[in-house]
């Protein structure tokens, strides 16, 4: 089993589902017009992994391998279907803003290929440690594409918190800058492509600068002399 520091490094950084992987792009790319946005999707799709997660490595023992694939989606669906009902009660504008990305979670493949790959392997703990940072990971790059495009379009940051904090976040926004109209770049859908373009190439830079200060190992050639008797 990994340990817990393998599994944060790969959750975050290493194996990030969106910068790494490039799994659940639909929604977040269709979403993340604003930092609340993303948090808010991000926030739904940790819980989901988490609790299919820890569900999946309950049953692991239990369940045969040939019908396993069609009770995780069960499992996952089912997760959906509890955060989808929890936002509706508790969070119903954020709710109403994400629509048909909320339920389309349970196609989301970062939290099948988990339940698949690690959680149906391993045991609660370590299951459900690796769907929150996996969740993390993905919840980062929601809300760091949301406000630089919330920010880069609007001039604005935190718009709509209330949505997902109540009224005690009524006066969270903030004005970096005062515009007459906005950055439609930015804001619409090709926004959202250079947006995460410019993400996954910061992270390769970063990758390759680190790569550069390892110490290169010396390999030494032996060379042998093959000699043939007649």
């Amino acid at each position: 089993m990994p340990s817990y520091q393998d599994l944060t490094l790969q959750g975050l950084w290493k194996n990030n589902p969106a910068l790494v992987q490039l799994l659940g792009l639909c929604p977040l790319l269709a979403v993340t017009a604003t930092f609340i946005n993303g948090l808010g999707l991000g926030l739904a799709t940790m819980l989901v992994l988490m609790g299919s997660n820890i569900t999946v490595s309950l049953i692991r023992n239990v369940v045969r391998n040939e019908i396993r694939i069609p009770i995780f989606v069960m499992i996952i669906a089912s997760f959906v279907t509890i955060v989808q009902l929890l936002m509706n009660a508790f969070t119903y504008e954020l709710y109403l803003t994400l629509g048909i990305f909320i339920p389309l979670i349970v196609t989301n493949c970062a939290i099948i290929g988990r339940a698949e790959a690690f959680a149906s392997k391993n045991s609660i703990l370590p299951a459900a440690y690796d769907g929150l940072v996996m969740g993390t990971g993905f919840t980062v790059v929601l809300v760091v594409l949301g406000g630089f495009r919330e920010v880069l379009g609007n001039g604005t940051l935190f718009t709509g918190a209330d949505r997902l904090f109540g009224e005690v976040a009524n006066n969270w926004q903030v004005t970096l800058f005062a515009t007459d109209s906005p950055f439609l770049l930015a804001i619409l859908p090709p926004g959202a492509f250079l947006g995460m373009g410019l993400l996954i190439a910061c992270k390769n830079a970063v990758d390759a600068h680190l790569a550069a200060r390892k110490p290169q190992t010396e390999k030494t050639i032996t060379r042998a002399r093959v000699t043939t008797e007649i």
